[in-house]
């Protein structure tokens, strides 16, 4: 932390990435996760009056943190939540946790509600935001998923602004349960027989060598991963159009992947029971996660 910061560091100390207990930062203090407390009346347990973000920790470091905060902040604005913080004083608890804890290779989840007051439903006039961050480790570099996953398609049952990026995912807790019943590692979810996007990730298809997403809107998320993804692409001169495709067109499609902030970009390899062009991990997608790889460790070498 910096000189200036106002959060003060708690009873804690450095822990060993074998640890099991964590240090976790809550309403402006580092603690054991054993601490880390909310009030039964705070208004994201009972409305998931909230915003949160995650970002990747790779070789130790934070990747693309900043365009996390940066979408967190309008989130924030969108549901009229003050910033409980700087994003450089944010920045530099996720950076800490991350280090204490141990993390090569993970990642820090950051969250704020409305802070605690009487439950009702429109905002209180005097609140303070509440706000905690912790982490753990995930493979990466080395997912066993990169060899191709199968996704599940379930009706997008969502509210109308999922481009906030809310505590309240009933709806995505339902899809990705539906998805993990049906022995997938995700949910296709579609409106209409359009794809909107997965449970917690942004969908792709590859057909003919010309890659396809879903433009952004109010409808999806979005994706800061899809963001490099696409700036990828262009650098590489990868044909791509942001234009909605039908499950249909997914099926039939030659390659099929994802891409989320901690799982990068992986190949879809089948589709419920279809599997998605010869069922390996297609070259556009090979390309577009070893690019993916190669941009991290360029960002992330001290």
């Amino acid at each position: 932390m910096h000189p200036g910061a106002s959060f003060r560091r708690g009873p804690c100390h450095v822990i060993s990435p074998v640890s099991v207990m964590r240090t976790c930062w809550i309403n402006g203090q580092f603690v054991p996760e054993s601490e880390a407390k909310l009030s039964i009346f705070d208004r994201g347990v009972l409305f998931g009056d909230g915003v949160y973000e995650v970002a990747a920790v790779f070789q130790g470091r934070l990747l693309d943190a900043d365009l996390h905060l940066a979408r967190l902040t309008r989130s924030l604005g969108e549901i009229g939540m003050p910033a409980p913080a700087s994003n450089d004083t944010l920045l530099e608890v996720m950076q800490s946790l991350a280090t204490t804890n141990g993390i090569d290779e993970g990642l820090v989840y950051l969250q704020v509600t409305r802070g605690e007051a009487e439950r009702d439903f429109p905002f209180p006039t005097t609140v303070k935001p509440s706000v905690f961050a912790y982490a753990r480790p995930k493979k990466l570099s080395d997912d066993p998923n990169a060899a191709g996953v199968a996704v599940h398609v379930v009706p997008d049952l969502r509210w109308a602004r999922c481009d906030i990026k809310s505590t309240s995912m009933l709806a995505q807790v339902l899809a990705k349960q539906a998805a993990r019943a049906a022995g997938t590692f995700e949910a296709m979810m579609q409106e209409d027989g359009l794809v909107t996007e997965g449970g917690s990730s942004t969908l792709w298809i590859v057909k003919d060598g010309v890659t396809y997403t879903r433009p952004l809107s109010s409808d999806i998320l979005a994706g800061i991963t899809r963001d490099v993804a696409i700036a990828l692409a262009i650098d590489v001169s990868m044909p791509l159009v942001q234009r909605a495709f039908t499950v249909d067109q997914a099926v039939a499609a030659d390659e099929c992947f994802l891409t989320s902030a901690t799982s990068f970009v992986l190949p879809i390899t089948r589709i419920d029971d279809t599997v998605v062009g010869n069922g390996t991990p297609g070259p556009v997608t090979q390309r577009l996660r070893e690019a993916y790889l190669d941009r991290a460790r360029r960002l992330t070498t001290v």
